[in-house]
């Protein structure tokens, strides 16, 4: 798939797509969880794996507060920062994704997620017997990366979110700095980005904007702001629907001092 598409330029030019031209208030939730999150993938087990690494050198209850930026449907890292976070805010533009999310922790979530939790816990005991617990610490909060206020967060995690906004890879890095800044300095980050993924098509509907990354894109994006970067690729994993990605990469870092 091409990455890019015609856009606001003169006529015939070819521009990327930014984040501000797709309509995010009509993200597909329903498809999107039915091509990715109603078992789990070993691609899921894998990411689930690499934050667990993270949340487990942390004291329950340490974190005032953490971010899930532009957090979707995917309920999987909600879970895993309960232990560590006395507060977790889910910050999501989309107005359909906001709904799912709304009715999850009002009404319970969907049976699925049950096994998701199962292993979050095999991987951090320190969570909550139930997942309703767990759950029960995160705030649904309308807004996304660039309205994020500078330090107010001790932890933040995004997972599939920067790189599959846009097809700018300037806007790409703009969001990971807001990312980062999210955090006071000394605090956590983890994410994980889709590899290599060009713009895509959840089911057979609207083409959505991505920008193609790798694992040198995104080291050259975090390492001027961050220490102690650790960065994992994973393989493409073969029971996910073809986005045209070739795997993931995942990240673990903490925002410098001077950042």
């Amino acid at each position: 798939m091409s990455v890019r598409a015609h856009g606001r330029g003169a006529p015939g030019t070819p521009t990327h797509r930014r984040n501000a031209d797709a309509d995010w208030d009509r993200w597909p939730v329903d498809a999107y969880l039915d091509e990715n999150y109603r078992r789990i993938h070993p691609s899921d087990a894998a990411v689930i794996r690499h934050h667990a690494g993270l949340y487990r050198t942390l004291a329950p209850g340490s974190v005032a507060r953490s971010l899930e930026c532009g957090a979707g449907p995917n309920l999987y890292p909600l879970m895993q920062a309960a232990a560590a976070s006395r507060r977790i805010e889910a910050v999501e533009p989309g107005a359909s994704n906001i709904a799912y999310l709304t009715r999850q922790l009002r009404d319970g979530p969907d049976p699925h997620w049950a096994a998701f939790y199962a292993l979050c816990r095999d991987l951090d005991p320190a969570l909550p017997a139930r997942l309703s617990d767990a759950l029960a610490r995160v705030r649904v909060v309308p807004g996304s990366a660039r309205t994020l206020p500078d330090g107010l967060y001790d932890l933040a995690s995004m997972n599939f979110v920067a790189e599959s906004v846009t097809e700018d890879l300037g806007e790409f890095a703009a969001l990971c700095r807001a990312f980062i800044r999210s955090v006071r300095p000394g605090g956590r980050l983890v994410a994980a980005f889709m590899e290599n993924m060009p713009s895509y098509r959840i089911a057979s509907g609207t083409r959505w904007p991505a920008c193609p990354v790798g694992a040198g894109t995104v080291h050259d994006v975090f390492a001027p702001y961050t220490e102690n970067l650790r960065i994992t690729r994973v393989r493409k994993d073969p029971t996910l629907p073809d986005y045209g990605d070739t795997g993931m990469v995942l990240l673990r870092a903490v925002r410098r001092e001077t950042a």
